[in-house]
Protein backbone atom coordinates (compact mmCIF):
# COMPACT_ATOMS: atom_id res chain seq x y z
CA UNK A 1 0.00 0.00 0.00
CA UNK A 2 1.46 3.62 -0.66
CA UNK A 3 2.17 5.75 1.77
CA UNK A 4 0.76 9.80 2.43
CA UNK A 5 -2.48 8.57 0.22
CA UNK A 6 -5.20 11.09 0.14
CA UNK A 7 -7.99 9.18 1.91
CA UNK A 8 -10.12 11.77 1.26
CA UNK A 9 -9.67 11.10 -2.88
CA UNK A 10 -9.42 7.68 -2.11
CA UNK A 11 -12.83 7.67 -0.32
CA UNK A 12 -14.66 9.68 -2.81
CA UNK A 13 -13.32 6.82 -5.76
CA UNK A 14 -14.42 3.80 -3.71
CA UNK A 15 -17.74 5.36 -3.69
CA UNK A 16 -17.61 6.31 -7.84
CA UNK A 17 -16.05 2.81 -8.26
CA UNK A 18 -19.12 1.15 -6.11
CA UNK A 19 -21.60 2.73 -8.23
CA UNK A 20 -19.87 1.56 -11.36
CA UNK A 21 -19.66 -2.12 -10.34
CA UNK A 22 -23.71 -1.66 -9.88
CA UNK A 23 -24.40 -0.56 -6.24
CA UNK A 24 -26.79 2.21 -5.39
CA UNK A 25 -24.85 3.46 -2.90
CA UNK A 26 -21.52 3.12 -0.90
CA UNK A 27 -20.56 4.75 2.85
CA UNK A 28 -18.18 4.38 5.19
CA UNK A 29 -18.24 3.19 8.98
CA UNK A 30 -16.33 3.87 11.86
CA UNK A 31 -15.84 0.18 14.19
CA UNK A 32 -17.61 1.16 17.00
CA UNK A 33 -20.67 -0.80 17.30
CA UNK A 34 -21.35 -0.41 21.01
CA UNK A 35 -25.01 1.18 20.83
CA UNK A 36 -25.81 -1.96 18.47
CA UNK A 37 -24.27 -4.17 21.18
CA UNK A 38 -26.32 -2.78 23.42
CA UNK A 39 -29.32 -3.15 21.74
CA UNK A 40 -28.08 -7.25 20.56
CA UNK A 41 -27.38 -8.20 24.27
CA UNK A 42 -30.61 -7.51 25.06
CA UNK A 43 -32.58 -8.67 22.26
CA UNK A 44 -30.92 -12.22 23.32
CA UNK A 45 -31.68 -12.11 26.82
CA UNK A 46 -35.05 -11.76 25.86
CA UNK A 47 -34.79 -15.05 23.98
CA UNK A 48 -35.86 -13.37 20.80
CA UNK A 49 -33.58 -15.06 18.56
CA UNK A 50 -35.16 -18.85 18.97
CA UNK A 51 -33.28 -21.67 17.67
CA UNK A 52 -30.85 -19.04 15.97
CA UNK A 53 -28.03 -19.94 17.84
CA UNK A 54 -25.56 -18.42 15.93
CA UNK A 55 -26.29 -15.37 16.79
CA UNK A 56 -25.46 -16.04 20.70
CA UNK A 57 -22.40 -17.72 19.19
CA UNK A 58 -19.55 -14.97 18.41
CA UNK A 59 -20.18 -13.00 21.38
CA UNK A 60 -18.65 -9.20 21.12
CA UNK A 61 -17.12 -10.52 17.40
CA UNK A 62 -20.39 -9.52 15.88
CA UNK A 63 -20.25 -5.79 17.61
CA UNK A 64 -16.31 -5.56 17.82
CA UNK A 65 -15.28 -5.44 14.40
CA UNK A 66 -11.39 -5.87 15.06
CA UNK A 67 -12.27 -8.93 17.48
CA UNK A 68 -13.30 -10.39 14.31
CA UNK A 69 -10.53 -8.35 11.64
CA UNK A 70 -8.26 -7.48 14.14
CA UNK A 71 -6.28 -4.67 11.91
CA UNK A 72 -9.86 -3.27 10.35
CA UNK A 73 -9.91 0.65 11.06
CA UNK A 74 -13.02 1.41 8.49
CA UNK A 75 -16.29 -0.38 7.17
CA UNK A 76 -17.09 -0.11 3.49
CA UNK A 77 -20.98 -0.45 3.05
CA UNK A 78 -22.29 -1.34 0.31
CA UNK A 79 -26.88 -1.67 -1.09
CA UNK A 80 -27.85 -3.27 -3.68
CA UNK A 81 -31.70 -3.02 -5.21
CA UNK A 82 -33.19 -6.15 -5.11
CA UNK A 83 -36.94 -5.70 -6.56
CA UNK A 84 -37.47 -6.95 -9.97
CA UNK A 85 -39.61 -4.89 -12.45
CA UNK A 86 -43.36 -6.38 -13.28
CA UNK A 87 -43.87 -8.65 -10.43
CA UNK A 88 -47.54 -9.51 -9.54
CA UNK A 89 -47.89 -7.49 -6.20
CA UNK A 90 -46.92 -9.08 -3.22
CA UNK A 91 -50.43 -7.98 -1.28
CA UNK A 92 -51.89 -9.40 -3.98
CA UNK A 93 -50.63 -12.72 -3.61
CA UNK A 94 -51.48 -13.01 0.29
CA UNK A 95 -55.19 -12.21 -0.21
CA UNK A 96 -55.36 -15.14 -3.26
CA UNK A 97 -54.83 -18.00 -0.66
CA UNK A 98 -54.20 -20.57 -3.64
CA UNK A 99 -51.43 -18.93 -4.66
CA UNK A 100 -47.61 -18.85 -2.98
CA UNK A 101 -46.82 -15.59 -1.27
CA UNK A 102 -42.51 -15.79 -0.93
CA UNK A 103 -40.54 -12.60 0.12
CA UNK A 104 -39.40 -10.46 -3.20
CA UNK A 105 -35.34 -11.00 -2.22
CA UNK A 106 -36.14 -15.11 -2.75
CA UNK A 107 -37.37 -15.21 -6.48
CA UNK A 108 -33.98 -14.93 -8.00
CA UNK A 109 -30.40 -16.06 -7.70
CA UNK A 110 -28.93 -16.46 -4.54
CA UNK A 111 -28.09 -12.87 -2.96
CA UNK A 112 -25.25 -13.92 -1.16
CA UNK A 113 -22.71 -14.77 -4.64
CA UNK A 114 -24.06 -11.47 -6.60
CA UNK A 115 -22.78 -9.24 -4.26
CA UNK A 116 -19.90 -11.07 -3.13
CA UNK A 117 -18.66 -11.01 -7.02
CA UNK A 118 -19.51 -7.41 -6.76
CA UNK A 119 -17.49 -6.67 -3.59
CA UNK A 120 -14.70 -8.46 -5.05
CA UNK A 121 -14.34 -6.41 -7.70
CA UNK A 122 -14.74 -3.29 -5.73
CA UNK A 123 -11.82 -4.50 -3.62
CA UNK A 124 -10.06 -5.21 -6.65
CA UNK A 125 -10.68 -1.80 -7.93
CA UNK A 126 -9.00 -0.58 -4.36
CA UNK A 127 -5.78 -3.09 -4.83
CA UNK A 128 -5.38 -1.77 -8.66
CA UNK A 129 -5.14 2.32 -7.08
CA UNK A 130 -3.30 2.00 -4.04
CA UNK A 131 -1.76 -1.84 -3.82
CA UNK A 132 -2.32 -4.46 -1.38
CA UNK A 133 -4.08 -3.72 1.48
CA UNK A 134 -5.98 -5.66 4.34
CA UNK A 135 -9.38 -6.67 3.84
CA UNK A 136 -12.56 -8.80 3.79
CA UNK A 137 -15.78 -9.18 2.44
CA UNK A 138 -19.01 -9.99 3.51
CA UNK A 139 -22.34 -10.49 3.07
CA UNK A 140 -24.60 -11.63 5.46
CA UNK A 141 -22.46 -14.44 5.84
CA UNK A 142 -20.38 -14.19 8.78
CA UNK A 143 -21.21 -12.50 12.35
CA UNK A 144 -21.34 -9.08 11.04
CA UNK A 145 -24.21 -6.53 12.36
CA UNK A 146 -24.92 -5.15 8.82
CA UNK A 147 -27.77 -3.12 9.40
CA UNK A 148 -26.06 -1.23 12.51
CA UNK A 149 -22.80 -0.67 9.67
CA UNK A 150 -25.14 0.52 7.20
CA UNK A 151 -27.00 2.65 9.40
CA UNK A 152 -23.09 4.38 10.94
CA UNK A 153 -21.82 4.47 7.01
CA UNK A 154 -25.35 7.15 6.35
CA UNK A 155 -26.93 4.62 3.90
CA UNK A 156 -30.62 4.78 6.06
CA UNK A 157 -32.33 4.29 9.38
CA UNK A 158 -33.27 1.07 11.14
CA UNK A 159 -36.64 1.11 10.98
CA UNK A 160 -39.03 -0.08 13.79
CA UNK A 161 -39.51 -3.10 12.11
CA UNK A 162 -35.51 -3.42 12.37
CA UNK A 163 -34.85 -3.34 8.78
CA UNK A 164 -32.78 -0.27 7.19
CA UNK A 165 -34.94 2.36 5.66
CA UNK A 166 -33.46 4.92 2.73
CA UNK A 167 -35.29 7.92 2.11
CA UNK A 168 -34.88 7.57 -1.77
CA UNK A 169 -35.50 4.07 -1.74
CA UNK A 170 -37.19 2.48 1.19
CA UNK A 171 -36.21 -1.04 2.19
CA UNK A 172 -35.58 -3.70 -0.89
CA UNK A 173 -32.03 -3.79 -0.69
CA UNK A 174 -29.02 -6.17 0.12
CA UNK A 175 -26.18 -4.89 2.00
CA UNK A 176 -22.52 -5.89 1.96
CA UNK A 177 -19.42 -4.90 3.61
CA UNK A 178 -15.76 -4.78 3.31
CA UNK A 179 -13.76 -4.35 6.63
CA UNK A 180 -10.71 -2.93 5.80
CA UNK A 181 -7.52 -1.75 7.42
CA UNK A 182 -7.77 1.85 5.73
CA UNK A 183 -8.19 5.04 8.12
CA UNK A 184 -11.26 6.32 6.01
CA UNK A 185 -13.33 9.25 7.52
CA UNK A 186 -16.78 7.64 8.35
CA UNK A 187 -19.92 9.35 6.78
CA UNK A 188 -22.67 10.98 9.07
CA UNK A 189 -24.94 8.81 10.64
CA UNK A 190 -28.65 9.54 8.96
CA UNK A 191 -31.37 11.02 11.27
CA UNK A 192 -34.89 8.72 12.32
CA UNK A 193 -36.85 9.44 9.79
CA UNK A 194 -40.25 6.76 10.99
CA UNK A 195 -42.18 9.76 13.19
CA UNK A 196 -44.99 8.51 14.88
CA UNK A 197 -45.80 5.85 12.14
CA UNK A 198 -46.30 1.98 13.56
CA UNK A 199 -48.03 0.44 10.14
CA UNK A 200 -45.28 -2.33 10.27
CA UNK A 201 -46.29 -2.89 14.11
CA UNK A 202 -49.82 -2.84 13.40
CA UNK A 203 -49.81 -5.10 10.34
CA UNK A 204 -47.52 -7.76 11.03
CA UNK A 205 -49.95 -10.99 10.75
CA UNK A 206 -48.47 -12.96 13.98
CA UNK A 207 -47.51 -9.98 16.17
CA UNK A 208 -43.82 -10.53 15.93
CA UNK A 209 -42.68 -6.63 16.09
CA UNK A 210 -43.58 -6.82 19.95
CA UNK A 211 -41.92 -3.03 20.01
CA UNK A 212 -40.09 -0.35 18.52
CA UNK A 213 -36.94 -2.09 17.06
CA UNK A 214 -38.12 -5.63 18.90
CA UNK A 215 -38.71 -8.72 16.73
CA UNK A 216 -39.25 -11.50 18.41
CA UNK A 217 -38.11 -13.94 16.12
CA UNK A 218 -39.98 -16.85 17.57
CA UNK A 219 -43.07 -15.36 16.30
CA UNK A 220 -41.56 -14.24 13.11
CA UNK A 221 -42.61 -15.91 9.78
CA UNK A 222 -39.58 -15.21 8.42
CA UNK A 223 -38.11 -17.18 11.58
CA UNK A 224 -41.05 -19.75 11.24
CA UNK A 225 -40.31 -20.74 7.50
CA UNK A 226 -36.81 -19.85 7.20
CA UNK A 227 -34.60 -20.95 10.47
CA UNK A 228 -37.04 -22.99 12.10
CA UNK A 229 -36.00 -26.20 11.50
CA UNK A 230 -38.42 -28.12 13.44
CA UNK A 231 -42.86 -27.86 13.16
CA UNK A 232 -44.24 -24.45 12.75
CA UNK A 233 -46.03 -24.03 16.26
CA UNK A 234 -49.91 -24.22 15.48
CA UNK A 235 -50.83 -21.39 16.80
CA UNK A 236 -48.89 -19.52 14.03
CA UNK A 237 -50.42 -21.76 11.24
CA UNK A 238 -53.75 -19.82 10.29
CA UNK A 239 -51.77 -16.28 10.67
CA UNK A 240 -49.20 -17.77 7.90
CA UNK A 241 -51.90 -17.64 5.23
CA UNK A 242 -49.97 -18.31 2.19
CA UNK A 243 -46.46 -17.45 2.64
CA UNK A 244 -44.41 -20.19 2.29
CA UNK A 245 -40.72 -18.67 2.46
CA UNK A 246 -40.37 -15.54 4.49
CA UNK A 247 -42.41 -12.56 4.67
CA UNK A 248 -42.67 -9.09 3.41
CA UNK A 249 -45.93 -7.62 4.95
CA UNK A 250 -43.93 -4.91 7.06
CA UNK A 251 -42.11 -3.91 4.28
CA UNK A 252 -45.09 -3.42 2.19
CA UNK A 253 -46.94 -1.48 4.26
CA UNK A 254 -43.82 0.96 4.88
CA UNK A 255 -44.63 4.09 3.43
CA UNK A 256 -40.53 4.63 2.37
CA UNK A 257 -41.36 1.99 0.17
CA UNK A 258 -43.17 4.11 -2.30
CA UNK A 259 -39.49 5.41 -3.22
CA UNK A 260 -38.95 1.43 -3.95
CA UNK A 261 -36.25 1.36 -6.75
CA UNK A 262 -36.56 -1.37 -9.23
CA UNK A 263 -33.37 -3.75 -9.83
CA UNK A 264 -31.29 -3.58 -12.92
CA UNK A 265 -29.58 -7.06 -11.89
CA UNK A 266 -31.09 -9.76 -13.95
CA UNK A 267 -29.83 -12.24 -11.32
CA UNK A 268 -32.83 -11.08 -9.34
CA UNK A 269 -35.29 -11.39 -11.81
CA UNK A 270 -37.96 -14.41 -10.91
CA UNK A 271 -36.94 -18.12 -11.74
CA UNK A 272 -39.87 -20.53 -12.24
CA UNK A 273 -42.65 -18.46 -11.98
CA UNK A 274 -42.19 -17.86 -8.20
CA UNK A 275 -43.74 -14.24 -8.38
CA UNK A 276 -47.15 -16.13 -9.12
CA UNK A 277 -47.52 -19.57 -8.77
CA UNK A 278 -50.51 -21.86 -7.13
CA UNK A 279 -49.42 -23.91 -4.09
CA UNK A 280 -50.66 -27.30 -5.27
CA UNK A 281 -48.11 -26.81 -8.25
CA UNK A 282 -45.58 -26.09 -6.05
CA UNK A 283 -46.51 -29.30 -3.52
CA UNK A 284 -46.32 -31.88 -6.59
CA UNK A 285 -42.80 -31.09 -7.03
CA UNK A 286 -40.48 -34.07 -6.67
CA UNK A 287 -37.22 -33.58 -4.17
CA UNK A 288 -34.95 -33.36 -6.98
CA UNK A 289 -37.59 -31.33 -9.21
CA UNK A 290 -36.60 -28.84 -5.87
CA UNK A 291 -33.30 -29.63 -6.14
CA UNK A 292 -33.22 -28.47 -9.67
CA UNK A 293 -35.45 -26.01 -9.68
CA UNK A 294 -33.99 -23.72 -6.60
CA UNK A 295 -30.34 -24.34 -7.93
CA UNK A 296 -28.83 -21.30 -6.86
CA UNK A 297 -31.81 -19.75 -5.09
CA UNK A 298 -31.67 -18.85 -1.56
CA UNK A 299 -34.89 -21.16 -0.90
CA UNK A 300 -32.74 -24.09 -1.53
CA UNK A 301 -31.09 -23.80 1.58
CA UNK A 302 -33.80 -24.45 3.19
CA UNK A 303 -34.11 -28.07 1.84
CA UNK A 304 -37.02 -29.98 0.53
CA UNK A 305 -38.26 -30.96 3.81
CA UNK A 306 -38.99 -27.17 5.01
CA UNK A 307 -40.35 -26.48 1.73
CA UNK A 308 -43.01 -29.38 1.91
CA UNK A 309 -44.15 -28.51 5.72
CA UNK A 310 -44.42 -24.68 5.00
CA UNK A 311 -45.98 -25.70 1.63
CA UNK A 312 -48.66 -27.93 3.60
CA UNK A 313 -49.82 -25.42 5.82
CA UNK A 314 -50.39 -23.01 2.88
CA UNK A 315 -52.50 -25.66 1.71
CA UNK A 316 -54.21 -25.75 4.68
CA UNK A 317 -55.45 -22.19 4.52
CA UNK A 318 -56.74 -22.14 1.05
CA UNK A 319 -60.23 -20.95 0.82
CA UNK A 320 -61.93 -23.01 -1.36
CA UNK A 321 -65.19 -24.35 -3.07
CA UNK A 322 -66.02 -27.44 -2.58
CA UNK A 323 -65.37 -29.02 -5.96
CA UNK A 324 -62.05 -27.63 -5.62
CA UNK A 325 -61.64 -28.96 -2.01
CA UNK A 326 -61.95 -32.37 -3.29
CA UNK A 327 -58.48 -32.39 -5.58
CA UNK A 328 -56.55 -30.52 -2.31
CA UNK A 329 -57.28 -33.09 -0.22
CA UNK A 330 -56.61 -35.35 -2.43
CA UNK A 331 -53.32 -33.83 -3.35
CA UNK A 332 -52.64 -33.86 0.08
CA UNK A 333 -53.14 -37.64 0.93
CA UNK A 334 -51.38 -38.06 -2.19
CA UNK A 335 -47.79 -37.16 -0.30
CA UNK A 336 -48.49 -38.84 3.07
CA UNK A 337 -46.99 -42.10 2.38
CA UNK A 338 -43.77 -40.71 1.04
CA UNK A 339 -43.60 -37.83 3.65
CA UNK A 340 -41.27 -37.67 6.91
CA UNK A 341 -43.23 -37.77 10.19
CA UNK A 342 -42.15 -33.70 10.26
CA UNK A 343 -44.02 -33.01 6.84
CA UNK A 344 -47.28 -35.94 8.04
CA UNK A 345 -47.95 -33.79 10.42
CA UNK A 346 -48.56 -30.38 8.52
CA UNK A 347 -50.23 -32.30 6.07
CA UNK A 348 -52.61 -33.73 8.58
CA UNK A 349 -53.20 -30.43 10.12
CA UNK A 350 -54.36 -29.25 6.40
CA UNK A 351 -56.34 -31.83 5.91
CA UNK A 352 -58.12 -31.45 9.14
CA UNK A 353 -58.58 -27.37 7.84
CA UNK A 354 -60.88 -28.95 4.81
CA UNK A 355 -63.05 -31.23 7.87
Amino acid sequence: MQQNLDYQHLKAQIKNWALEIGFQQAGISDVNLNEAGKHLNNWLQKQYHGDMEYMARHGEKRYIPKQLIPDTLSIISVRLDYMPAHLTPYESLTIQSNKAAISRYALGRDYHKVIRSKLKKLAQKITEEIGDFGHRVFTDSAPVMEKAIAEKAGLGWIGKHSNLLNSKAGSYFFLGEIYTDLPLEPDQKQGFHCGSCTQCIQDCPTDAIVAPFQVDARRCISYLTIENKGPIPVEFRQAIGNRIYGCDDCQVVCPWNKFTHTTHELDFQPRNDLDDIQLLELFNWTENEFLNKTQGSPIRRIGYEAWQRNLAVGIGNIKTNEKTKQKIIATLKAKLDESSDLVKEHINWALNQFQ
